[in-house]
């Protein structure tokens, strides 16, 4: 399930956007497609090298351990082309430093710029400014407002994470014969949007089950301020039957005050898909039972789909001959039973 705008969007699962199905799923912009176009896809024709494209990226700096995966699979999917240079800028402290050593990349006359921004909305002006220039923008995850400040947005989705966490906790709430549950919820940063969307997604999809979150203590998305959103969770909530917690990273933090209180009465859905917590849940051994992705996949696909903007290539899946404008990848829901195709895009 996704919200009313990804259904607008063309969906993409994240797992689909992998490496091996972008280089097997893409075709030439140059002839219309036929059925020997639709062959040479399908045995991977399009992986062959073509022509040389330099990519410029930039993303913050690794504070959390998503943006950290972020880098790195940008930078391991471009150094599986021979055809890609990847040229990538400091990003700096704040939106202001980014801005800065981007507009020394414009400069450079990279074929196309990925670009994961400190802040969307602040960072829209460079889109602009790139785009005006020629130079194709493909923007990663944090949103600009102005659609023609990228060619291409590759975003995952928050409101959907929402709602796989809630459908998750609601179909298991039934299977176990729990009535009237009570349910917690730790977000992250409540003042950024992806968390208003995650919360949104989450308690409309909860209210479509006749549920809703009896307490809720946002963190800031580190485990020290998980644990200390838990421990006041936990306080004000002598009982509790199910909890999400936004982001396995301050889900670390929210395991080791479930230790310190010896609460284990519940289960927990956890939400972006860190390797640590697929260990968890494969192992078993903790309340935490299932996570939602927000995968740093979506880096490696970035890198994937601007080499094709830069050849002036498609994707053969599409009847299009271009890349589409927006993709938005899905919420996967991770269980023990599925835990273990999931690692090798963990964080």
């Amino acid at each position: 399930m996704t919200s009313d705008l990804s259904r607008r969007r063309l969906l993409f699962g994240g797992a689909a956007l992998s490496a091996g199905v972008l280089l097997a799923g893409c075709t030439s912009n140059e002839q219309t497609p036929t059925a020997a176009q639709t062959k040479d896809a399908a045995t991977g024709a399009n992986s062959e090298p073509g022509k040389k494209v330099t990519i410029g990226f930039s993303a913050p700096a690794a504070d959390h351990g998503w943006i950290a995966a972020i880098t790195n699979n940008a930078k391991a999917q471009a150094g599986a082309y021979s055809d890609v240079e990847l040229k990538s800028v400091e990003a700096g402290a704040d939106a202001a430093a980014q801005r800065a050593a981007l507009s020394t990349l414009i400069s450079q006359k990279p074929d196309v710029i990925v670009l994961l921004p400190h802040d969307g909305k602040e960072l829209n002006a460079f889109g602009l400014e790139a785009m005006k220039a020629g130079i194709p923008v493909v923007n990663l995850d944090r949103a600009f407002p102005d659609a023609r400040a990228y060619r291409l947005q590759i975003k995952g989705d928050n409101y959907g994470m929402g709602v796989a966490a809630a459908t998750y906790i609601a179909e298991q709430l039934k299977a176990k014969g729990v009535s009237n549950p009570v349910i917690g919820e730790i977000p992250g940063i409540d003042s950024l949007e992806l968390t208003q969307e995650r919360s949104k997604g989450f308690a409309d999809t909860l209210n479509s089950f006749g549920l809703k979150v009896a307490n809720r203590r946002p963190a800031e998305f580190t485990a020290d301020s998980g644990q200390q959103a838990a421990t006041g969770l936990f306080q004000a909530l002598p009982k509790i039957d199910a909890l999400w917690n936004h982001d396995d990273d301050q889900g670390i933090g929210v395991l080791a005050a479930v230790n310190q209180a010896n609460r284990k009465e519940f289960f927990m859905v956890g939400g972006a898909g860190s390797k640590k917590a697929m260990e968890d849940i494969a192992a078993d051994k903790t309340v935490l039972k299932a996570t939602v992705t927000y995968s740093p996949s979506m880096a490696s696909s970035a890198i994937s789909l601007a080499r094709l903007i830069g050849q002036g290539k498609g994707m053969s899946d599409l009847v299009e001959l271009q890349v589409p404008k927006e993709i938005v990848l899905s919420s996967e829901t991770i269980t023990k039973e599925n835990a273990g195709n999931y690692l090798k895009l963990g964080f």
